[in-house]
């Protein structure tokens, strides 16, 4: 993430499915950046999002949603290959990948069991919960872990994330391909506030250009069709909204 930024790209999910795929991309994304386990604060950051990550698996039936939502997107391209100007190849490429990453998926075993067997995991999930619960005195054995040779923490985190790739693969494809179903159409809030119909989207894709004198950020409410977007100042007390702000949106 840069440090200065001219636009940023706010995302809203419509449905609960959606909203669990983005938690779950949230999650997978978080993992990657901190696979490098090497201090007791890194390892610590890695474990919470691999507990949380356990958590949203275990709630619903994401597997069979997404291999629907494969299926779908299958069904999508194909009526592709009728439109004048469809890019076959591509689209023959797109749907050998969908297929492919559905077989993957489909074979794959429960998607958080490794993970939430692996015992230092299972351990250390326990802790989580108590302040300060992962103490050297409370977990003297991922006290240990964590004085092991680098090699051997990157070995098990290798493990642990390749155990996920089918997921973060399918996840992968079906997001890309939802957030590239819409373009982004220019739009105007009147004194911060914008509603519109979604049209059966999944995903509402808001794109906000950076004013450091009138730093502003969405609040969606919103399900299946209909949305709401009201605009909020980032200083609560201090900030002003324009009465008529510029943005760009997509209906994914």
């Amino acid at each position: 993430m840069s440090d200065v930024a001219s636009t940023i790209i706010f995302e809203h999910p419509l449905n609960e499915k959606m909203r669990s795929w983005l938690r779950i991309e949230s999650s997978l994304q978080q993992l990657e950046k901190q696979r490098h386990l090497d201090s007791q604060a890194s390892s610590l950051a890695f474990f919470r999002t691999i507990a949380e990550l356990i958590e949203i698996l275990e709630r619903g039936e994401v597997r069979s949603e997404l291999l629907k939502e494969l299926d779908r997107q299958q069904a999508k391209l194909k009526l592709w290959l009728g439109a004048p100007n469809a890019d076959t190849a591509m689209i023959h490429n797109l749907t050998q990948q969908l297929k492919e990453r559905s077989i993957a998926l489909h074979q794959a075993p429960r998607l958080s069991q490794y993970i939430k067997d692996d015992r230092i995991i299972s351990m250390v999930r326990q802790r989580l919960s108590i302040p300060g619960g992962c103490c050297s005195f409370d977990l003297p054995t991922l006290h240990l872990w964590l004085h092991l040779p680098q090699s051997v923490r990157d070995d098990s985190v290798k493990v642990w994330l390749d155990s996920l790739h089918p997921l973060q693969q399918a996840l992968e494809s079906i997001l890309e391909l939802i957030r590239h179903s819409a373009v982004f159409a220019p739009k105007i809030s009147h004194n911060g506030f914008y509603q519109g119909n979604a049209d059966e989207a999944d995903l509402l894709r808001l794109k906000l250009n950076v004013d450091m004198n009138t730093l502003v950020y969405p609040q969606v409410s919103g399900y299946k069709t209909r949305f709401a977007i009201r605009f909020l100042p980032m200083d609560s007390e201090h900030g002003i909204v324009p009465a008529h702000l510029e943005f760009e949106l997509a209906n994914c």
